[in-house]
């Protein structure tokens, strides 16, 4: 009788500019070099007041250090899923993860890179390729229209540069 061997969920790719990719692994660097020695040495200051049943300072530090290794492994996970996107997968054809594309949207230009979830900060014009306006411009070539389909709004997004 053959035996049937499960596997977990299948593991989804996690894609990283280099400069993401390289950015990632230098936060889990400070978090496992640094921070969690910061943390432990604040635990153990907090220790050395006393009374650890009403220790404010002591409830905080391990507070701290839980999320320090929440974020440690949240990190490792996303790591072994990670996939560079290449300079050369990105060109001026298509819209691809790590394309900057110029687009018109409600009759206002905008310029945005598309990247991964984990490197997206709205606030430096890097948008995930999983948001709304990213996943609707994945594939699209310059001078394109595309629909973007939020939960409360569909809008056009015409492509007018891609780099």
């Amino acid at each position: 009788m053959a035996k049937i061997i499960k596997s977990g969920p299948a593991r989804k790719n996690t894609y990283f500019t280099k400069e993401g990719l390289d950015a990632t692994k230098t936060e889990l660097e400070f978090l496992k070099k640094t921070k969690r020695v910061e943390v432990a040495d604040r635990i153990q200051r907090a220790r050395d007041l006393g009374d650890l049943a009403e220790n404010a300072e002591y409830e905080a530090a391990l507070d701290e250090q839980a999320l320090v290794e929440k974020k440690i492994d949240d990190i490792e996970i996303v790591l072994r899923s990670a996939k560079v996107i290449a300079n050369s997968e990105t060109g001026s054809e298509i819209v691809v993860i790590g394309s900057t594309v110029r687009v018109e949207m409600d009759g206002e230009i905008d310029e945005f890179t598309i990247v991964g979830k984990v490197e997206a900060n709205p606030s430096k014009k890097k948008i995930s390729n999983e948001s709304p306006v990213g996943s609707a411009l994945l594939g699209a070539r310059k001078g394109e229209e595309v629909e973007v389909a939020t939960p409360i709004v569909r809008y056009k997004a015409k492509v007018l540069d891609i780099k």
